[in-house]
Order: C-alpha cells, then structure tokens, then sequence
C-alpha cells in the first residue's frame, strides 16, 4: 500500500517521494489511491486561494493562481494529455494514426482550444464558487476518482507499452465502486461542514457528475483508440475536475 501510494504520488504531482519499479501490484494500488492525491494538488491550490483572500486579491485573480498552482503542482502532465487527447480525437484519423498524433511534443489548434477552454473555465467556476477552498478540494478529488475507472478489468491498452500498458485493466470493478463510496463520503462531510446539507448535497453531486463526464470520455477515447494511453488518463482527471467545478457553482 505504502509503495502504491508513492507511486501515486511521483505519477501525479511533483512531489519528491520516489518509488520502487512498480509491478502491477503497486500500479493497481496507485490507481485505487490516486483520489488522496487530489487532496495535495487540490490543497496547493486552496492555501493559494486562502492566502489571496487575506491580501484580499480579486476573486478572479485568486482563482487564477490556484489553477496555476495545480498546474505547477502536477507538472501540467494532466493538461498537455487533455491537449494531446483533442488533438488525437479531433483529427478523425484512424486509431494508429490518431495515437502517433497525440505522441508528438507539438500541439495542434484542437489541443490549444481544449487547453485555452478547460482553463477559462476552472478559473471563471472556481472564482464563482461559493467557497473556493473547499470547491477545488473537492474537484482536485473527484478529477482523480476517474483514473480508477479508467484502469478497471476490460479497459485496455492502446499501446503495448507506456503508462497505459501498466495500469489498464489492473483494478477490479469492485475496488473502483469501494473507492467512489469512500470519496462520496468524504465529500458529504467537507460539504457538510462548508455549507450544511445542502452543501453536502451539492458536493456529492459535483463529483458524480465529474465522474459521469469522464466516464463519456473514456467511452469516447477507447472507441476511437482502442484503449487508453496516459494522455487519455490525463484528460480524464482534467475533464472530471472542470466538471466537477461547473456543476459546484451551478448548485450553489
């Protein structure tokens, strides 16, 4: 477990914990525990947002750094897969041609318009949130809560190597259900204790709705693909967490 989550935490952050080669084993844990790392992504950007709020920055502004803070955070890998994954998609290209697309370092115009809207959107959501601390705590969880689904038993690879090789298909469904029980719960409370009932209400159903969002993508991308890749794990976690951020502000 212990080796999982530092798997986890080297694979999604940048935090220097360092991890042992990992097996399917380790890779399976660090996929089950990849949701308590949104708590270090989304907790880099909730002191950023706290600490605008005692110098009293705009809320705009504010919610702008917290986004660039999960970016630097993660080493903006989540938001280059979002970029290469539009780009893949977006060419209609058969799946071959479609994953050599998304290997190159370019980005093309389907992947800067993803990257330019996903962006405008976290912060314009998170600036109208209405407690931001909370909002993308919940949201950096709920991003991450779709990589478990994305590496359930019967989603492949798209490649024989990579990423996606190692953490396809590794964690069983009923460990993906356990695991969204555990992170709705959680959720229920930091909602509950930010705005009562109904805030543990609107939090539960921003991370179903992250996570359903996601869970269209992934469809998407294994159709068109064939499997998934770590970009497409990438995309997941950023389309989830953008979700998850609208459907806060919108139940406000």
């Amino acid at each position: 477990m212990i080796a999982g989550l530092r798997l986890a935490v080297t694979l999604l952050t940048v935090v220097p914990v360092g991890s042992e080669r990992a097996d399917r084993g380790t890779a399976r844990a660090a996929m089950l525990l990849a949701p308590s790392v949104g708590l270090i992504v989304g907790g880099a950007a909730a002191v950023v947002l706290l600490a605008g709020d005692l110098l009293d920055l705009d809320g705009l502004l504010a919610a702008a750094l917290a986004v660039a803070a999960m970016a630097a955070v993660t080493r903006a890998l989540h938001l280059d897969g979002l970029a290469d994954l539009a780009d893949g998609l977006g060419s209609g290209r058969p799946p071959a041609e479609a994953l050599a697309i998304m290997k190159r370092s370019d980005i093309g115009p389907f992947g800067v318009v993803a990257l330019l809207l996903a962006l405008l959107i976290q912060v314009s959501a998170l600036a109208a949130a209405p407690d931001p601390a909370v909002a993308v705590l919940i949201a950096a969880v709920a991003g991450r809560l779709a990589l478990p689904w994305a590496c359930r038993s019967g989603v492949p690879s798209a490649r024989p190597d990579g990423l996606g090789a190692l953490v396809a298909g590794s964690v069983p469904s009923r460990a993906a259900v356990v695991v969204t029980v555990v992170v709705l719960v959680a959720a229920a409370v930091a909602g509950t204790a930010a705005g009562g009932l109904s805030g543990a209400l609107h939090s539960v159903a921003a991370v179903i709705v992250g996570l359903g969002v996601a869970l269209v993508l992934l469809r998407h991308a294994v159709r068109r693909l064939g499997g998934v890749t770590g970009d497409v794990l990438g995309a997941l976690v950023e389309t989830a967490t953008t979700a998850a951020l609208i459907a806060l502000t919108a139940l406000r």
